[in-house]
């Protein structure tokens, strides 16, 4: 598996390519891809992603080719050498971190506990 390597959070090949087919598709969209920590899920923290025209002053601008990854500061520890793929399989697509920060996570992989 190829990544794109970047201190904070690496993207696989994979991840690179659907993020940059979707903007490339909906151009309303921007170049900015947002990945964040909220708090939920059946583990105690969930994985978001979404799509943010919106820098805010304390953002980790990770630039890419043809578009930027934005964390916040407040998720930018646990994401701390992390890597975003993409995977499409039988059970759907979806976007899925692998987190060496993650002590445990649920089975959907969606949520995890430090």
């Amino acid at each position: 598996m190829e990544k794109a390597e970047n201190k904070s959070i690496s993207l696989t090949e994979s991840a690179l390519a659907r993020i940059s087919n979707v903007m490339d598709l909906n151009e309303d969209l921007g170049n900015r891809f947002r990945v964040y920590i909220t708090g939920g899920g059946c583990s105690g923290f969930q994985y978001g992603f979404k799509f943010d025209s919106d820098v805010a002053f304390d953002d980790d601008v990770i630039e890419f080719d043809s578009f930027s990854v934005l964390l916040d500061s407040m998720s930018y520890p646990y994401l701390l050498g992390s890597t975003l793929d993409f995977v499409e399989d039988l059970s759907g697509s979806k976007f899925i971190i692998n987190n060496p920060n993650a002590k445990t996570t649920c089975g959907c992989g969606e949520s995890f506990t430090i």
